[in-house]
Protein backbone atom coordinates (compact mmCIF):
# COMPACT_ATOMS: atom_id res chain seq x y z
CA UNK A 1 0.00 0.00 0.00
CA UNK A 2 0.99 3.48 -0.94
CA UNK A 3 1.76 5.75 1.50
CA UNK A 4 2.14 9.70 2.09
CA UNK A 5 4.95 12.18 3.05
CA UNK A 6 4.77 15.39 3.06
CA UNK A 7 8.00 17.45 2.91
CA UNK A 8 9.41 20.93 2.26
CA UNK A 9 12.22 19.38 -0.04
CA UNK A 10 12.10 16.26 -1.71
CA UNK A 11 15.98 15.51 -3.81
CA UNK A 12 16.13 12.97 -6.23
CA UNK A 13 19.94 12.02 -6.55
CA UNK A 14 22.55 11.22 -3.67
CA UNK A 15 25.48 12.29 -5.45
CA UNK A 16 27.65 15.73 -4.72
CA UNK A 17 25.22 17.45 -6.12
CA UNK A 18 21.90 16.10 -3.89
CA UNK A 19 23.88 15.63 -0.79
CA UNK A 20 25.07 19.28 -0.42
CA UNK A 21 21.43 20.51 -1.00
CA UNK A 22 20.09 17.65 1.29
CA UNK A 23 22.60 18.47 4.24
CA UNK A 24 22.03 22.38 3.73
CA UNK A 25 18.12 22.21 3.68
CA UNK A 26 17.90 19.68 6.12
CA UNK A 27 20.26 21.57 8.73
CA UNK A 28 18.00 24.95 8.08
CA UNK A 29 15.43 22.89 9.61
CA UNK A 30 13.50 21.73 6.49
CA UNK A 31 11.66 18.48 6.09
CA UNK A 32 14.05 16.82 3.19
CA UNK A 33 13.17 13.31 1.75
CA UNK A 34 16.12 12.04 -0.47
CA UNK A 35 15.46 9.54 -3.35
CA UNK A 36 18.78 7.33 -4.08
CA UNK A 37 18.29 3.85 -6.11
CA UNK A 38 22.21 3.10 -5.86
CA UNK A 39 24.97 3.65 -3.51
CA UNK A 40 25.38 6.77 -1.52
CA UNK A 41 27.85 9.26 -2.55
CA UNK A 42 27.40 9.01 -6.12
CA UNK A 43 29.40 8.51 -9.12
CA UNK A 44 31.73 10.99 -7.65
CA UNK A 45 32.82 8.94 -4.12
CA UNK A 46 32.27 5.17 -5.74
CA UNK A 47 33.33 5.60 -9.19
CA UNK A 48 34.91 8.46 -10.27
CA UNK A 49 36.85 11.49 -8.52
CA UNK A 50 38.04 9.73 -5.66
CA UNK A 51 38.75 6.18 -6.73
CA UNK A 52 40.80 7.59 -9.66
CA UNK A 53 42.84 10.14 -7.87
CA UNK A 54 43.92 7.26 -5.37
CA UNK A 55 44.84 5.01 -8.12
CA UNK A 56 46.92 8.11 -9.51
CA UNK A 57 48.23 8.17 -6.18
CA UNK A 58 49.47 4.52 -6.61
CA UNK A 59 50.76 5.20 -9.95
CA UNK A 60 52.50 8.34 -9.06
CA UNK A 61 54.48 6.20 -6.01
CA UNK A 62 55.13 4.04 -8.55
CA UNK A 63 57.03 6.85 -11.09
CA UNK A 64 58.73 8.40 -8.14
CA UNK A 65 60.97 5.11 -7.79
CA UNK A 66 61.59 4.71 -10.71
CA UNK A 67 62.64 8.53 -11.25
CA UNK A 68 64.74 8.41 -7.96
CA UNK A 69 68.11 8.61 -9.76
CA UNK A 70 67.53 12.39 -10.32
CA UNK A 71 68.53 13.10 -6.43
CA UNK A 72 71.06 10.97 -6.31
CA UNK A 73 68.45 8.19 -4.92
CA UNK A 74 69.28 4.67 -6.62
CA UNK A 75 66.40 3.89 -8.89
CA UNK A 76 64.40 0.88 -8.62
CA UNK A 77 61.62 -0.69 -11.28
CA UNK A 78 58.86 -0.95 -8.31
CA UNK A 79 56.94 -4.24 -7.57
CA UNK A 80 53.39 -3.88 -8.30
CA UNK A 81 50.66 -5.75 -6.31
CA UNK A 82 47.16 -5.13 -8.22
CA UNK A 83 45.12 -6.85 -4.97
CA UNK A 84 47.16 -4.12 -2.66
CA UNK A 85 46.51 -1.02 -5.18
CA UNK A 86 42.84 -1.91 -5.38
CA UNK A 87 42.83 -2.12 -1.44
CA UNK A 88 43.96 0.94 -1.19
CA UNK A 89 41.43 2.89 -3.73
CA UNK A 90 38.73 0.91 -1.61
CA UNK A 91 40.05 2.23 1.56
CA UNK A 92 40.26 5.38 0.50
CA UNK A 93 36.68 4.97 0.02
CA UNK A 94 35.75 3.43 3.18
CA UNK A 95 37.55 6.77 4.56
CA UNK A 96 35.55 8.83 2.83
CA UNK A 97 32.22 6.82 3.21
CA UNK A 98 30.71 8.06 6.85
CA UNK A 99 30.64 11.56 4.99
CA UNK A 100 27.70 10.74 2.40
CA UNK A 101 26.38 7.81 4.18
CA UNK A 102 22.62 7.26 4.85
CA UNK A 103 23.13 7.16 8.34
CA UNK A 104 24.87 10.45 8.39
CA UNK A 105 22.12 12.37 6.85
CA UNK A 106 18.92 10.42 8.85
CA UNK A 107 20.68 11.77 11.88
CA UNK A 108 20.47 15.43 10.11
CA UNK A 109 16.95 14.32 9.92
CA UNK A 110 16.44 13.74 6.10
CA UNK A 111 14.71 10.65 5.51
CA UNK A 112 16.10 8.67 3.14
CA UNK A 113 14.80 6.33 0.20
CA UNK A 114 16.85 3.38 -1.18
CA UNK A 115 14.96 3.31 -4.29
CA UNK A 116 14.19 4.55 -7.72
CA UNK A 117 11.98 7.76 -8.06
CA UNK A 118 9.62 8.77 -10.15
CA UNK A 119 7.34 11.67 -11.29
CA UNK A 120 4.04 11.02 -10.79
CA UNK A 121 2.65 14.61 -11.12
CA UNK A 122 3.38 18.09 -11.24
CA UNK A 123 4.64 18.35 -7.59
CA UNK A 124 4.63 14.46 -6.36
CA UNK A 125 7.33 11.72 -6.85
CA UNK A 126 7.16 7.94 -5.98
CA UNK A 127 9.48 6.21 -4.31
CA UNK A 128 9.74 3.03 -2.52
CA UNK A 129 6.39 2.33 -2.05
CA UNK A 130 5.81 5.92 -0.82
CA UNK A 131 4.24 9.64 -2.63
CA UNK A 132 6.54 12.42 -1.59
CA UNK A 133 4.72 15.51 -1.74
CA UNK A 134 6.67 18.79 -1.61
CA UNK A 135 7.20 22.06 -1.65
CA UNK A 136 10.17 22.10 -3.93
CA UNK A 137 11.96 18.96 -6.07
CA UNK A 138 15.87 18.69 -6.75
CA UNK A 139 16.34 16.28 -9.30
CA UNK A 140 20.56 15.32 -8.80
CA UNK A 141 20.61 12.10 -10.52
CA UNK A 142 24.08 12.85 -12.15
CA UNK A 143 25.61 11.18 -15.36
CA UNK A 144 26.60 7.80 -16.64
CA UNK A 145 29.48 6.46 -19.08
CA UNK A 146 28.36 6.78 -22.51
CA UNK A 147 29.05 3.87 -24.75
CA UNK A 148 29.66 4.73 -28.26
CA UNK A 149 27.91 2.02 -31.13
CA UNK A 150 30.94 0.59 -32.02
CA UNK A 151 30.19 -2.49 -34.18
CA UNK A 152 31.15 -5.28 -32.18
CA UNK A 153 31.53 -3.46 -28.86
CA UNK A 154 28.26 -5.20 -27.20
CA UNK A 155 29.82 -8.81 -27.71
CA UNK A 156 33.20 -7.90 -25.86
CA UNK A 157 33.95 -6.99 -22.08
CA UNK A 158 34.60 -3.72 -21.90
CA UNK A 159 35.46 -1.66 -18.61
CA UNK A 160 34.05 2.07 -18.09
CA UNK A 161 34.95 4.24 -15.08
CA UNK A 162 32.53 2.25 -12.70
CA UNK A 163 34.44 -1.16 -13.56
CA UNK A 164 37.49 -0.75 -14.16
CA UNK A 165 38.56 -0.06 -10.14
CA UNK A 166 37.67 -3.71 -9.54
CA UNK A 167 40.75 -5.31 -11.35
CA UNK A 168 42.43 -7.34 -9.32
CA UNK A 169 44.69 -7.89 -11.80
CA UNK A 170 47.27 -5.21 -14.10
CA UNK A 171 46.41 -5.58 -17.70
CA UNK A 172 48.88 -6.82 -19.84
CA UNK A 173 47.62 -4.24 -22.64
CA UNK A 174 44.97 -1.34 -21.81
CA UNK A 175 43.09 -0.43 -25.19
CA UNK A 176 41.58 3.45 -23.71
CA UNK A 177 39.16 4.51 -26.59
CA UNK A 178 38.93 8.28 -25.82
CA UNK A 179 41.55 10.24 -25.54
CA UNK A 180 40.17 12.79 -23.11
CA UNK A 181 40.54 13.67 -19.33
CA UNK A 182 39.51 10.71 -17.81
CA UNK A 183 40.71 8.69 -20.68
CA UNK A 184 44.32 10.42 -20.55
CA UNK A 185 44.20 10.22 -16.37
CA UNK A 186 43.61 6.16 -16.20
CA UNK A 187 45.92 5.50 -19.48
CA UNK A 188 49.11 6.86 -17.48
CA UNK A 189 48.12 5.69 -14.28
CA UNK A 190 47.45 2.23 -15.61
CA UNK A 191 50.48 2.25 -17.58
CA UNK A 192 53.20 3.49 -14.25
CA UNK A 193 51.39 0.77 -12.73
CA UNK A 194 52.97 -1.35 -15.38
CA UNK A 195 50.40 -1.84 -18.03
CA UNK A 196 50.83 -1.79 -21.69
CA UNK A 197 48.43 1.30 -23.08
CA UNK A 198 47.45 2.36 -25.85
CA UNK A 199 44.88 5.10 -26.29
CA UNK A 200 43.00 6.09 -29.00
CA UNK A 201 41.07 9.48 -29.71
CA UNK A 202 39.52 10.72 -33.13
CA UNK A 203 40.26 14.37 -32.95
CA UNK A 204 43.24 15.43 -30.02
CA UNK A 205 43.87 14.45 -26.86
CA UNK A 206 42.02 16.75 -24.18
CA UNK A 207 40.42 18.63 -27.16
CA UNK A 208 39.13 21.03 -25.19
CA UNK A 209 42.14 22.72 -23.42
CA UNK A 210 44.83 24.98 -25.08
CA UNK A 211 46.82 22.65 -27.42
CA UNK A 212 50.23 24.64 -26.16
CA UNK A 213 49.55 23.11 -22.97
CA UNK A 214 48.29 19.86 -23.89
CA UNK A 215 51.32 19.71 -25.72
CA UNK A 216 53.34 19.22 -22.66
CA UNK A 217 50.92 16.53 -21.40
CA UNK A 218 51.32 14.85 -24.44
CA UNK A 219 55.08 14.75 -24.40
CA UNK A 220 54.99 13.12 -21.10
CA UNK A 221 52.10 10.21 -21.70
CA UNK A 222 55.04 9.37 -24.48
CA UNK A 223 57.91 9.44 -22.50
CA UNK A 224 56.14 7.50 -19.79
CA UNK A 225 55.19 4.90 -23.00
CA UNK A 226 51.38 5.43 -23.75
CA UNK A 227 50.91 5.01 -27.14
CA UNK A 228 48.58 7.96 -28.77
CA UNK A 229 46.31 7.11 -31.93
CA UNK A 230 44.90 10.58 -32.56
CA UNK A 231 42.56 11.11 -35.28
CA UNK A 232 41.81 7.38 -35.20
CA UNK A 233 38.45 6.62 -35.60
CA UNK A 234 37.27 2.92 -34.39
CA UNK A 235 35.70 0.81 -36.53
CA UNK A 236 34.91 -2.20 -35.40
CA UNK A 237 36.04 -3.85 -31.66
CA UNK A 238 36.12 -7.83 -31.45
CA UNK A 239 37.72 -11.00 -29.89
CA UNK A 240 37.24 -12.39 -26.36
CA UNK A 241 38.49 -12.97 -22.99
CA UNK A 242 42.34 -11.55 -22.64
CA UNK A 243 42.42 -11.09 -26.72
CA UNK A 244 40.79 -7.60 -27.42
CA UNK A 245 41.24 -6.22 -31.21
CA UNK A 246 40.06 -2.60 -31.66
CA UNK A 247 40.42 -1.82 -35.94
CA UNK A 248 40.93 1.92 -36.30
CA UNK A 249 40.97 3.72 -39.00
CA UNK A 250 43.78 7.11 -39.73
CA UNK A 251 45.09 9.12 -42.63
CA UNK A 252 47.20 5.88 -43.37
CA UNK A 253 44.45 3.61 -43.68
CA UNK A 254 43.22 0.61 -41.08
CA UNK A 255 45.01 -1.15 -38.88
CA UNK A 256 43.91 -3.57 -35.96
CA UNK A 257 45.70 -3.10 -32.27
CA UNK A 258 45.35 -5.83 -30.34
CA UNK A 259 45.20 -5.72 -26.03
CA UNK A 260 43.93 -7.26 -23.07
CA UNK A 261 41.26 -5.34 -21.98
CA UNK A 262 39.14 -2.72 -22.87
CA UNK A 263 38.47 0.99 -21.54
CA UNK A 264 36.13 2.91 -23.06
CA UNK A 265 36.24 6.39 -21.57
CA UNK A 266 34.32 7.98 -24.71
CA UNK A 267 32.27 10.69 -22.83
CA UNK A 268 29.45 11.13 -20.20
CA UNK A 269 25.31 11.66 -20.43
CA UNK A 270 22.66 12.39 -18.08
CA UNK A 271 21.06 10.51 -15.97
CA UNK A 272 16.96 11.14 -17.45
CA UNK A 273 15.40 7.81 -17.75
CA UNK A 274 12.58 6.85 -15.66
CA UNK A 275 12.29 9.66 -13.55
CA UNK A 276 9.33 10.35 -15.91
CA UNK A 277 10.05 13.80 -16.33
CA UNK A 278 7.01 14.55 -18.73
CA UNK A 279 4.38 13.82 -16.13
CA UNK A 280 6.20 16.63 -14.00
CA UNK A 281 6.32 18.99 -16.96
CA UNK A 282 10.13 19.05 -17.28
CA UNK A 283 11.58 19.71 -20.41
CA UNK A 284 14.75 17.72 -21.33
CA UNK A 285 16.99 16.64 -23.91
CA UNK A 286 19.91 14.35 -25.05
CA UNK A 287 21.77 16.76 -23.21
CA UNK A 288 20.15 16.76 -19.72
CA UNK A 289 17.18 18.35 -18.34
CA UNK A 290 16.65 22.06 -19.84
CA UNK A 291 17.40 24.76 -16.78
CA UNK A 292 17.48 28.27 -16.77
CA UNK A 293 20.47 30.49 -15.15
CA UNK A 294 18.97 29.72 -11.68
CA UNK A 295 18.69 25.96 -12.06
CA UNK A 296 15.16 26.04 -12.30
CA UNK A 297 13.26 23.56 -14.80
CA UNK A 298 10.23 24.09 -17.27
CA UNK A 299 8.70 23.48 -13.81
CA UNK A 300 8.76 25.93 -11.35
CA UNK A 301 9.00 23.57 -7.94
CA UNK A 302 11.70 22.05 -9.89
CA UNK A 303 15.18 22.39 -9.94
CA UNK A 304 18.02 20.52 -11.48
CA UNK A 305 21.63 20.17 -10.94
CA UNK A 306 25.15 18.88 -11.40
CA UNK A 307 25.45 16.40 -14.07
CA UNK A 308 21.97 15.91 -15.50
CA UNK A 309 21.59 19.84 -15.67
CA UNK A 310 24.01 19.45 -19.05
CA UNK A 311 27.12 21.75 -19.16
CA UNK A 312 29.93 21.52 -16.88
CA UNK A 313 30.00 17.75 -15.36
CA UNK A 314 32.81 18.52 -12.31
CA UNK A 315 32.16 17.81 -8.72
CA UNK A 316 33.02 21.12 -8.08
CA UNK A 317 30.41 22.27 -10.14
CA UNK A 318 28.21 20.26 -8.68
CA UNK A 319 28.49 21.81 -4.94
CA UNK A 320 28.57 25.32 -6.62
CA UNK A 321 25.07 24.49 -7.92
CA UNK A 322 23.76 22.85 -4.47
CA UNK A 323 24.61 26.64 -3.05
CA UNK A 324 22.41 28.37 -5.61
CA UNK A 325 19.51 26.30 -5.18
CA UNK A 326 19.48 26.15 -1.27
CA UNK A 327 19.88 30.57 -1.62
CA UNK A 328 16.98 30.58 -4.14
CA UNK A 329 14.68 28.05 -2.65
CA UNK A 330 15.45 28.42 0.71
CA UNK A 331 16.47 31.92 1.15
CA UNK A 332 14.66 33.40 -2.23
CA UNK A 333 17.66 35.46 -3.13
CA UNK A 334 18.01 35.81 -6.61
CA UNK A 335 21.17 33.93 -7.55
CA UNK A 336 22.06 32.78 -10.76
CA UNK A 337 24.45 30.45 -12.28
CA UNK A 338 27.74 31.90 -13.43
CA UNK A 339 30.63 29.80 -15.26
CA UNK A 340 32.85 33.14 -16.41
CA UNK A 341 35.41 31.55 -13.35
CA UNK A 342 34.42 28.17 -13.33
CA UNK A 343 38.09 26.13 -12.99
CA UNK A 344 38.46 22.42 -14.10
CA UNK A 345 42.00 19.93 -14.19
CA UNK A 346 43.25 17.59 -15.62
CA UNK A 347 44.97 15.24 -12.88
CA UNK A 348 47.70 13.94 -15.83
CA UNK A 349 51.31 14.27 -14.58
CA UNK A 350 52.14 17.07 -15.12
CA UNK A 351 47.88 18.16 -14.26
CA UNK A 352 46.32 20.78 -16.56
CA UNK A 353 44.21 23.44 -15.08
CA UNK A 354 42.09 26.13 -16.44
CA UNK A 355 39.66 28.93 -15.70
CA UNK A 356 38.42 31.34 -17.83
CA UNK A 357 38.65 31.52 -22.04
CA UNK A 358 41.54 29.59 -23.75
CA UNK A 359 43.77 31.85 -25.38
CA UNK A 360 42.50 30.70 -28.75
CA UNK A 361 38.94 31.42 -27.45
CA UNK A 362 40.21 34.80 -26.32
CA UNK A 363 41.01 35.71 -29.83
CA UNK A 364 37.56 34.91 -30.98
CA UNK A 365 35.48 37.13 -28.80
CA UNK A 366 37.38 39.67 -27.72
CA UNK A 367 40.15 40.28 -31.12
CA UNK A 368 43.36 41.89 -29.56
CA UNK A 369 44.59 40.48 -26.55
CA UNK A 370 47.83 40.18 -24.42
CA UNK A 371 48.99 36.47 -23.65
CA UNK A 372 51.64 36.16 -20.72
CA UNK A 373 53.85 32.87 -20.04
CA UNK A 374 55.81 31.91 -17.18
CA UNK A 375 57.85 28.68 -17.10
CA UNK A 376 58.37 26.31 -14.60
CA UNK A 377 62.03 26.06 -15.52
CA UNK A 378 62.41 29.72 -14.46
CA UNK A 379 61.01 28.54 -10.75
CA UNK A 380 63.32 28.30 -8.40
CA UNK A 381 61.42 25.70 -6.25
CA UNK A 382 60.70 23.57 -9.61
CA UNK A 383 64.28 23.47 -9.97
CA UNK A 384 64.54 22.31 -6.55
CA UNK A 385 62.45 19.62 -6.62
CA UNK A 386 63.82 18.39 -10.54
CA UNK A 387 60.29 18.82 -12.31
CA UNK A 388 60.68 22.00 -14.36
CA UNK A 389 58.39 20.92 -17.13
CA UNK A 390 55.20 23.24 -17.96
CA UNK A 391 54.37 26.87 -17.11
CA UNK A 392 51.80 29.51 -15.97
CA UNK A 393 50.01 31.14 -18.68
CA UNK A 394 47.33 33.63 -19.01
CA UNK A 395 45.21 35.56 -21.28
CA UNK A 396 44.63 39.47 -20.96
CA UNK A 397 42.79 42.47 -22.23
CA UNK A 398 45.30 45.59 -23.37
CA UNK A 399 44.26 47.19 -20.11
CA UNK A 400 45.09 43.61 -17.79
CA UNK A 401 41.75 42.47 -17.26
CA UNK A 402 42.34 38.29 -16.73
CA UNK A 403 39.98 36.53 -19.51
CA UNK A 404 41.44 33.43 -18.63
CA UNK A 405 44.92 31.37 -17.58
CA UNK A 406 46.32 27.77 -17.79
CA UNK A 407 48.55 26.05 -16.07
CA UNK A 408 50.60 22.80 -16.85
CA UNK A 409 52.62 21.89 -14.51
CA UNK A 410 53.06 19.73 -10.66
CA UNK A 411 50.02 20.81 -8.53
CA UNK A 412 48.62 22.98 -11.16
CA UNK A 413 45.17 21.98 -9.70
CA UNK A 414 46.23 24.01 -6.46
CA UNK A 415 48.07 26.41 -8.45
CA UNK A 416 44.80 27.66 -10.59
CA UNK A 417 42.68 28.93 -7.59
CA UNK A 418 44.73 31.89 -7.72
CA UNK A 419 44.02 32.82 -10.63
CA UNK A 420 40.10 31.44 -9.98
CA UNK A 421 40.06 34.49 -6.79
CA UNK A 422 41.36 36.63 -9.46
CA UNK A 423 38.79 36.51 -11.78
CA UNK A 424 35.66 35.63 -9.68
CA UNK A 425 36.54 39.21 -7.90
CA UNK A 426 37.42 40.83 -10.34
CA UNK A 427 41.31 41.38 -10.43
CA UNK A 428 43.48 42.62 -12.86
CA UNK A 429 47.10 41.11 -13.34
CA UNK A 430 48.02 44.58 -11.95
CA UNK A 431 46.54 42.86 -8.35
CA UNK A 432 48.00 40.00 -9.19
CA UNK A 433 52.17 41.63 -8.87
CA UNK A 434 51.24 43.26 -5.78
CA UNK A 435 50.80 39.96 -4.67
CA UNK A 436 53.49 38.88 -2.00
CA UNK A 437 54.49 35.70 -2.93
CA UNK A 438 56.31 33.07 -0.52
CA UNK A 439 60.10 32.16 -1.49
CA UNK A 440 60.30 29.13 -2.51
CA UNK A 441 57.34 28.02 -3.77
CA UNK A 442 55.65 27.42 -7.22
CA UNK A 443 53.23 29.68 -6.96
CA UNK A 444 55.92 32.28 -7.56
CA UNK A 445 54.99 31.59 -11.25
CA UNK A 446 51.54 32.77 -10.69
CA UNK A 447 53.07 36.10 -10.23
CA UNK A 448 56.01 36.19 -12.54
CA UNK A 449 53.48 35.68 -15.76
CA UNK A 450 50.96 38.53 -14.42
CA UNK A 451 54.48 40.46 -13.85
CA UNK A 452 55.20 39.78 -17.46
CA UNK A 453 52.74 41.87 -18.99
CA UNK A 454 54.10 44.74 -17.84
CA UNK A 455 58.11 43.87 -18.34
CA UNK A 456 57.88 46.12 -22.11
CA UNK A 457 56.31 49.32 -20.58
CA UNK A 458 58.52 49.34 -16.98
CA UNK A 459 61.99 48.73 -18.75
CA UNK A 460 60.64 51.00 -21.90
CA UNK A 461 63.01 53.79 -23.28
CA UNK A 462 60.33 56.34 -21.57
CA UNK A 463 60.16 55.14 -18.41
CA UNK A 464 64.37 55.10 -18.02
CA UNK A 465 63.92 58.63 -19.18
CA UNK A 466 61.51 59.32 -16.42
CA UNK A 467 64.30 57.79 -13.90
CA UNK A 468 66.83 59.97 -15.33
CA UNK A 469 64.74 62.66 -14.72
CA UNK A 470 63.49 62.16 -11.35
CA UNK A 471 67.20 61.56 -10.57
CA UNK A 472 68.42 65.04 -11.38
CA UNK A 473 66.58 66.17 -7.99
CA UNK A 474 68.64 64.13 -5.76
Amino acid sequence: MTSNIDADLCVVGAGSAGLSVAAGAAQLGQRVVLCERGAMGGDCLNFGCVPSKALIAAGRAAQAMRDAAKFGVAAVEPAVDARAVRDHIRGVIAAIEPNDSQARFEGLGVTVLRAPARFVDDRTVECDGRRIRARRFVVATGSTPFVPPIPGLDTVRHFTNETIFDLDETPRHLLVIGGGPIGCELAQAHRRLGAAVSVIEAMTIMPKDDPELVDVVRRSLQRDGVALHEGAKVKRVAGGPGAVRVTIETSAGERELEGTHLLVAAGRRPNVAGLDLEKAGVAYSAKGITVDDTLRTTNRRVFAIGDVAGGLQFTHIAGYHAGIVVRRALFRLPAKAAYAAAPWVTYSDPELANVGLTEAQARERHGDVRVVRWPFHDNDRAQAERDTEGLVKAVATGRGRILGAAIVGAQAGELIQTWVLAMTKGLTLRDMTSMIAPYPTRGEASKRAAGAFFTGSLFSDRTRWLVRLLARFG
